[in-house]
């Protein structure tokens, strides 16, 4: 056995091995590093021993304390429910004016209806209800069915042009596929619905079709073009357009119909996440007071 041999320089023991005249030093690890690495051992052990924590082939040592990390979180879950059934009922039968009275219920509502929305809605509607060509925006003051928070609930609930009996329906015709008007008309009735945003439009059409408009378009739009919410009917003269207002557009619209669908959202989500959904929809910006009583 060869003797410990200690480095002249640094006073250290060396191991032995030395490469291109340079030398490996045997140095210690410091003391507080090995206390530290005794102490982690006994705490393992220690830990093994009161908490689960050993692997079995079936299963696992349930330690003496019998602590379970997935009893904790179910016991959690029952109270978190517990505190939203709370929420939710009173979310049944609140109006607009008692939830923005209750800052908890207010926080609830914008919460799980942020939520729903999320998941259900801003698919179409965009992240943020910014709105898509067809799809219309949710933070603007533009409705074609009204935006006080009970009619907002009224069209999550049953839709619009939906597969539900009481859902809400317009109808924009298809002049041109169903050979209502010919593309002659189709075009002046184009510059019609353009004189009336307030642009500029061709005044010998205007003219040509005037009677035409009264006749097909005013019992929906109004003689002015100004809509009717009671049937759906935008606004022809606010230059808000849902799918578009350049001249390309209102002769698509004119020509093959527009017929979007909203879908209804009673049966596959609860009357309070309607309700909180209907709420945040309403906060996004555009929301309309209204007086009517909650159904």
């Amino acid at each position: 056995m060869s003797e410990k041999r200690i480095d002249e320089q640094s006073g250290t023991e060396v191991t032995g091995h030395e490469w291109d005249g340079i030398e490996e030093l045997n140095t210690p690890m410091p003391r507080w590093w090995l206390w530290i690495f005794y102490a982690s051992i006994v705490f393992a052990i220690i830990y093994a021993i009161l908490m689960p924590a050993l692997p079995g082939i079936d299963s696992y040592s349930k330690g003496v304390l019998g602590k379970s990390d997935r009893v904790e979180v179910v016991e959690e879950l029952y109270k978190l429910t517990d505190q939203r059934a709370v929420y939710a009922n009173k979310m049944l039968s609140a109006d607009i004016e008692t939830i923005e009275g209750d800052e908890d219920l207010l926080r609830y509502a914008l919460a799980a209806g942020e939520s729903a929305f999320g998941d259900n809605c801003a698919t179409c509607h965009g992240t943020n209800g910014q709105g898509l060509p067809g799809y219309p925006n949710l933070n603007d003051d533009i409705w074609l069915w009204g935006g006080s928070y009970e009619d907002i609930r009224q069209t999550l609930n049953y839709g619009i042009r939906a597969l539900h009996e009481d859902t809400r329906v317009s109808l924009m015709q298809a002049y041109g596929r169903d050979e209502l008007l010919t593309r002659e008309e189709i075009s002046d009735l184009t510059e019609y619905v353009v004189s009336l945003s307030g642009r500029e439009a061709d005044a010998s059409a205007i003219a040509r079709v005037s009677t035409l408009y009264q006749e097909q378009c005013a019992s929906c739009h109004g003689m002015d073009g100004k809509g009717d919410r009671l049937q759906g009917a935008p606004d022809l003269s606010d230059n808000e357009w849902l799918y578009g207002g350049d001249r390309a557009t209102i002769v698509e619209t004119l020509t093959n119909g527009r017929a979007g669908v909203m879908p209804h959202w009673k049966e596959r989500l609860s009357p309070d996440m309607v309700n909180s959904l209907a709420y945040y929809v309403h906060s996004l910006g555009g929301g309309e007071k209204s007086d009517a009583p909650t159904q």
